[in-house]
């Protein structure tokens, strides 16, 4: 049996620079963190030839071909496994919509937990790009690659997708302090919605060329939060959500809505400096970038909301029990 962890994640800035239809022309590039809710993938050995897939509901086939879960079926391909085995997956939130990247870490968890389970034991290099070709390149979801890195590396890091296809990873260099004072002032309430972010996120590619401009301060954004972050200038960091926030609702239809609009207000006027929607948009979760001391003003002040309590994660994707026969 194979069990692997892997981290969902909070972007801060630049994204939507990870689509291949931006970076493959000018760059893209994002500042994001993982945290410490997970997605579990459970790989094992079956007594027979068959292919049982457990998730919000269960399949048993007898190839892969038939296989309905696609992230299931495509990273089996991958990693050529065909037969006499289980997989099951877990998440400690809505696994879906939620715009805390788990269909990503989802690819990545599994693709680490069938190359174990192959006794293959693969880079976060090698899982983040194999997510990016299961899911954009044979799936072909609207999607960037920006989750994919998050998921397999962990950490506080920053994103540069070059022209090239390569990314250039980099750790913000955050004290200890630093690190715990950041996570402190980060908060996430679920807007009791969730949405599939494929529409939102078909339009949002549509309209790159369209978008250039926003697009380019969205990546200027990143570069700035990096160079602020690692001075210690963490309450900046609200003031570039907000405005990366007003810049990213203008890149396609769905991303905000009125009610969204009217929670995130009565944040602000809480005490709250700044935020976004994670993810796509749309419904999922809120993010904060909020004071401790202003915290408890601004949960009085959406009471209809589930607060998610997290921490940042160091870790990627690992393996948390590896009992292979």
């Amino acid at each position: 049996m194979i069990i692997t962890q892997t981290p969902l994640r909070i972007s801060f800035a630049g994204g939507g620079t990870d689509f291949e239809g931006f970076y493959r022309k000018d760059g893209g590039c994002v500042v994001s963190t993982a945290i410490d809710k997970y997605i579990y993938v459970i790989v094992k050995d079956r007594f027979d030839d068959k292919i049982r897939v457990g998730y919000s509901r269960t399949e048993m086939v007898d190839s892969v071909d038939e296989i309905e879960h696609e992230l299931v079926r495509e990273a089996m391909r991958k990693v050529g496994i065909e037969k006499g085995i289980e997989i099951a997956t877990m998440a400690d939130v809505p696994s879906e919509g939620s715009g805390l990247g788990s269909s990503s870490s989802v690819t990545v968890g599994l693709l680490n937990a069938l190359y174990a389970y192959k006794g293959e034991f693969q880079s976060a290099e090698v899982l983040a790009r194999d997510a990016c070709e299961v899911e954009i390149n044979v799936l072909g979801k609207p999607i960037g690659k920006q989750d994919q890195y998050i998921a397999a590396y962990g950490g506080v890091r920053m994103f540069c997708f070059n022209s090239d296809g390569s990314v250039t990873v980099e750790t913000l260099s955050l004290a200890d302090e630093q690190r715990r004072r950041l996570g402190e002032s980060l908060m996430l309430f679920f807007t009791g919605t969730t949405r599939k972010s494929s529409v939102i996120l078909s339009e949002q590619q549509q309209n790159i060329e369209a978008r250039w401009a926003i697009l380019d301060k969205m990546k200027a954004q990143a570069f700035d939060l990096r160079r602020r972050l690692e001075r210690g200038e963490l309450r900046t960091l609200g003031r570039l959500m907000h405005e990366g926030w007003e810049h990213k609702k203008s890149l396609a239809g769905g991303i905000s809505n009125c009610e969204i609009d009217r929670m995130y207000e009565a944040a602000l006027e809480a005490g709250a400096v700044g935020g976004k929607v994670a993810g796509a948009g749309g419904g999922g979760f809120l993010l904060l970038y909020c004071a401790p001391g202003e915290q408890e003003a601004v949960r009085r002040a959406l009471p209809e909301l589930k607060e998610l309590n997290f921490r940042l994660e160091r870790d990627g994707t690992k393996i948390i029990l590896n009992a292979r026969r």
